[in-house]
């Protein structure tokens, strides 16, 4: 299983390099760029549920990744989020429990299914 954090040094690595002709600026807009992309992911029950089946939700730097990731809550981060519901799960990913029972199929498809209601009739008024 790769190492997440080494995944991350060797892309910023890739960025900094003297011939890559990236900027500072370029690097974190690409940092930022990659986690948003990642937080959101964190919607998919599918995605959680391959993480765990995977098991990049036992590995402890994966898990500290998570805890990291947490900055993304406050307001002047979290306006970027287009599935609000990924830092939901991302306050789950904290809990070992939570990971541990990811791995199974049909409990992320209940989740999943419980997304799907949700999303069909929270925003249709009850009088229509």
């Amino acid at each position: 299983m790769p190492n997440m954090d080494e995944a991350v040094k060797q892309e910023t690595s890739e960025l900094g390099s003297s011939s890559s002709g990236f900027t500072i600026e370029d690097k974190e807009r690409v940092r930022f760029e990659m986690e948003l992309e990642f937080i959101q992911c964190l919607a998919n029950p599918k995605y959680l549920n391959f993480l765990a089946q995977s098991l990049y939700l036992e590995d402890e730097a994966f898990v500290n990744y998570l805890k990291y990731l947490l900055y993304w809550k406050q307001p002047e981060y979290a306006k970027f989020i287009i599935y609000p519901n990924s830092l939901y799960f991302l306050d789950l990913l904290q809990k070992e429990e939570f990971r541990k029972v990811l791995k199974n199929p049909n409990i992320c498809e209940d989740i999943h299914l419980q997304q799907f209601y949700h999303w069909q009739y929270s925003g249709k008024s009850k009088y229509v």
